[in-house]
């Protein structure tokens, strides 16, 4: 957050230097004393100052993107070719806001949001003073309007979202296709379950990491069964991203269509630490239904198993792994879900372009 550093000392110097000059030089006479012309500012209010806050609700959880707007009356007049507009900003990831150097005086803060009830705050701005206005508690509104959204209107919605999520990329290159930043997220059709599970299938970097896993477990002699040379090469290539056609088909599209599930990770935020990091680990075994509810993610439980089981009618006789070992590599699995999703949420965020600006929408 902007901070207005070295305004104190900058302030202490000031008044210093104004002391020393007013005690050398000679008082005027009693006689030719004129006395400040009426409605004259003293040269110290010239100082500007600092004002700042966080917004939080009344959990403890901050907001990102909420609007505060900050008005300065007596800095100026109110309308007129000399007035002074308003400053606004946007809290930022933490919730907080600073607006620096604000000239002295009298101002109030509009924070608002939507579906959150308009707070109000006023005070006075001293000269150098740098105006903490702590936590401001957003409160939800207590009416509020049933908007209606019709199915077809829905669809429309959902294919933006479906839009935005397919340029996400981590660092500009890696897919970050099953997340989801928008404030508002809303199911997608079984026609769009499909269509995203497709387009990370063929992604070229899709290709390009079965690929390179594909050469680290020929170097290895992993699956031995497939051999060595270019034959071995295709056969773990075509092993690996059978792998994972069949997870994201079975996993991200047909069981989640079946079920009625959304397989995306909606990402949470806001709140404290273990907050996020307990909804993180949770979304390894829950997930929302189309009907935009928690419940247990049978789609991703039950593909994984699917993909694993599957997957012993390509691979060599002596690497196929038997019930035992599918519920194995399907604890691992929960796990490796649990801390990606961990990832998604404190780290991925901050490495893919555009996410922030999504989020706060």
């Amino acid at each position: 957050m902007p901070r207005a550093l070295g305004v104190c000392a900058a302030a202490s110097l000031l008044f210093a230097s104004a002391a020393c000059a007013q005690m050398a030089a000679p008082d005027p006479p009693a006689s030719s004393a004129n006395p400040a012309p009426a409605g004259s500012v003293p040269a110290h209010t010239a100082l500007p100052g600092t004002v700042q806050g966080v917004v939080t609700g009344k959990g403890g959880e901050v907001y990102e993107g909420v609007r505060v707007e900050l008005a300065r009356p007596s800095a100026g007049p109110i309308s007129g070719p000399g007035a002074l507009p308003p400053l606004v900003q946007q809290t930022n990831s933490d919730g907080e806001f600073a607006f620096v150097n604000v000239p002295a005086g009298a101002f109030t803060l509009t924070i608002s949001s939507d579906g959150f009830a308009t707070q109000t705050l006023s005070g006075e701005l001293k000269p150098g003073e740098t105006f903490d206005a702590q936590h401001i508690v957003l409160l939800l509104k207590e009416s509020t309007s049933v908007v209606h959204v019709s199915a077809s209107g829905q669809e429309e919605i959902a294919e933006e979202q479906i839009h935005v999520e397919e340029t996400q990329r981590v660092l500009g290159v890696l897919p970050n296709f099953y997340v989801n930043y928008d404030r508002h997220p809303v199911p997608l059709t079984t026609r769009q379950k499909y269509s995203l599970a497709w387009r990370s299938n063929i992604d070229p970097f899709t290709f390009l990491l079965n690929g390179a896993f594909a050469g680290i477990e020929q170097a290895d002699n992993t699956f031995a069964g497939y051999g060595q040379g270019m034959q071995g090469y295709a056969k773990r290539f075509g092993a690996n991203y059978a792998d994972t056609f069949i997870s994201t088909e079975i996993g991200g599209a047909i069981l989640p269509s079946l079920f009625k599930q959304d397989p995306r990770y909606f990402y949470k935020g806001t709140g404290t630490i273990r907050a996020r990091a307990a909804y993180a680990i949770a979304n390894a075994v829950v997930c929302k239904g189309d009907n935009m509810r928690w419940q247990f993610n049978y789609s991703g439980i039950l593909g994984g198993m699917a993909a694993g089981g599957i997957s012993n009618l390509y691979y060599p006789a002596s690497d196929r792994s038997g019930w035992e070992l599918t519920f194995e590599n399907l604890a691992i699995g929960i796990g490796e879900s649990a801390v990606q999703n961990l990832f998604e949420e404190f780290i991925v965020k901050k490495l893919t372009p555009g996410a922030r600006k999504i989020a706060s929408q």
